[in-house]
């Protein structure tokens, strides 16, 4: 960082050769099938502009990413949303009409992940480009990253966010066919990516055992977390990522949201159908963890516990 620091009065690379050459280097591809950006939301964002036409539509899953949404809208596209059931299991949804699709693996907010021979079938009757977004994948048992080489309509999206821990440096970056990195860097900004993320980002992707021994701990704390809120009668959904999907019996998500927000612990409530009876609980380190449960058993907060 020192030796960033000293050059902040030049600009950036704008192209990220080095950092695309090092991500190349860890998936086995050519630089020139990477793209590196200011975060998955950017790549995304972009995604929308340079493969989806004025009058062009853009699929997901529902529940997904809520940008998804926000990013069809913006571009006034029209909207193709499948709706998952309560397990948020594979749909087997028709791609045939949608120019975009952004498919989440592992799904958020459930965590679960869609096995690569459902995802490939999916990808090969899209009719148009499929980004497969894996911002929690480090967390899985599996993923999706080959099919970036072998099929000509593929992005595979990775983040520093969660399994580096990284969420404020704002780095993310996409792999696939080279066409279609080369209509990203067609539109992108000219220097999308500064100097200070570009040496701290390089620094965490050289490091991998970090990367790798960080996801074990988190790991660790989601298996215990679980097992934990399963003996105080939570409902816990199989999570492949670094969070939790549960559905508490009493008091019901929304209030028990709000006791813990008073608290200052902070998980996350999605209002409405499919998903208004469930909290994503992101795996935080073991203090934290513990703060949680002590909350959680609490007379007023208790799920064993009925509320007056």
């Amino acid at each position: 960082m020192e030796a960033a620091a000293d050059t902040l009065r030049l600009y950036p690379d704008p192209l990220c050769g080095k950092l695309r050459e090092t991500v190349a280097g860890l998936h086995g591809v050519t630089s020139d099938r990477v793209f590196f950006g200011n975060g998955s939301d950017e790549i995304l964002a972009l995604c929308t502009r340079a493969f989806v036409e004025d009058d062009g539509s853009i699929g997901f899953f529902d529940p997904s990413y809520s940008l998804y949404r926000t990013l069809a809208q913006i571009r006034n596209a029209k909207i193709q949303a499948i709706a998952l059931d309560a397990d948020c299991a594979w749909p087997a949804p028709d791609p045939e009409t949608a120019d975009l699709f952004l498919l989440t693996n592992p799904n958020a907010p459930s965590g679960r992940l869609y096995p690569e021979a459902q995802v490939e079938d999916f990808c090969r009757r899209a009719r148009g480009v499929v980004v497969i977004d894996e911002a929690y994948v480090d967390f899985a048992a599996a993923h999706c990253m080959d099919l970036a080489q072998r099929l000509p309509n593929v992005l595979v999206m990775r983040s520093l966010s969660k399994s580096y821990s990284l969420a404020g440096l704002r780095a993310g970056y996409a792999v696939g066919n080279p066409d279609l990195i080369a209509a990203l860097f067609k539109i992108k900004d000219s220097y999308n990516v500064n100097r200070l993320t570009q040496a701290a980002a390089l620094a965490a992707l050289r490091d991998q055992a970090h990367m790798l021994d960080n996801v074990r701990r988190i790991k660790a704390t989601r298996q215990k977390l679980a097992a934990e809120l399963t003996a105080m009668g939570f409902q816990v959904h199989p999570s492949e990522a670094n969070f939790l999907w549960v559905k508490p019996a009493r008091p019901a998500a929304q209030r028990l949201y709000e006791l813990l927000k008073d608290r200052k612990i902070l998980v996350r409530y999605f209002p409405g159908t499919g998903t208004g009876e469930h909290l994503r609980i992101t795996i935080g380190n073991e203090e934290q963890t513990e703060r949680l449960l002590a909350a959680l058993r609490a007379p007023e907060l208790d799920n064993s516990t009925p509320m007056s």
